[in-house]
């Protein structure tokens, strides 16, 4: 699907979609030496009601979910022209207060925010933008979670598959099949990675590092978190 520039409310998935591709990313992600780290980038869960996401470079983002099925996404990409447009331009503006979360507010003034969507009523929303903004960053920032398809090439390149591994996106796109569904289980999980290790080995992917297959604390915690809704 393609992404406008600005983005648009409808080029976002409904909100527990976007929650689900978030979450199988962080799932499949997971590293438990990096749950340690304060300062950290990939995708994880924070402990709390969120999911982020920092590429170590120029972007960053938060997903928060509320009551009654609501949420908000908000970040900042470098490809992002919204903290250069003058005047500036009210990111809150038409926000119910639910939106106005602590976070959010303390993000927007320390200019760490150049965009902000909330889902209500099934729906989407931002605020007003200038005709003439011409990008307000989320293409770049979380375009690759805005289908099914784009989010396989990102956990793709992620574990090092190319179109040369046999199998490698079928077992991304069912993963990513059961996220969507809710339908995630011990046994979905530990397939997953052990289709990943297969595959990661026959191809000498991250060598000269060898691939090492997941444990079983992993496998939990991989569980749990992809389980998330």
């Amino acid at each position: 699907m393609k992404i406008h520039h600005p983005g648009r409310p409808e080029d976002l998935p409904e909100a527990s979609v976007l929650w689900a591709r978030w979450a199988a990313l962080a799932a499949a992600t997971w590293n438990a030496e990096e749950e340690k780290e304060r300062f950290r980038h990939g995708y994880w869960f924070d402990g709390s009601d969120a999911l982020r996401y920092d590429d170590g470079a120029c972007s960053r983002w938060v997903l928060i979910r509320a009551d009654g099925g609501r949420a908000v996404v908000f970040g900042q990409d470098d490809s992002s022209k919204v903290a250069r447009y003058e005047p500036p331009i009210d990111l809150l503006a038409g926000a119910p207060g639910w939106v106005r979360d602590e976070r959010v507010h303390d993000l927007l003034e320390q200019g760490r925010v150049e965009c902000v969507y909330w889902f209500e009523d099934g729906s989407w929303h931002r605020a007003p933008y200038p005709d003439d903004l011409h990008d307000d960053g989320l293409d770049c920032g979380i375009g690759h979670l805005t289908s099914r398809e784009h989010a396989v090439d990102a956990i793709c390149a992620l574990l090092e598959f190319d179109e040369d591994c046999e199998g490698a996106m079928e077992v991304c796109e069912q993963f990513f099949e059961h996220a969507e569904r809710g339908t995630v289980t011990d046994e979905v999980v530990r397939s997953f990675a052990d289709e990943v290790f297969r595959i990661q080995t026959e191809y000498e992917l991250l060598w000269p590092e060898a691939p090492v297959a997941r444990s079983e604390t992993d496998l939990a915690a991989m569980t749990t978190l992809a389980r998330r809704r």
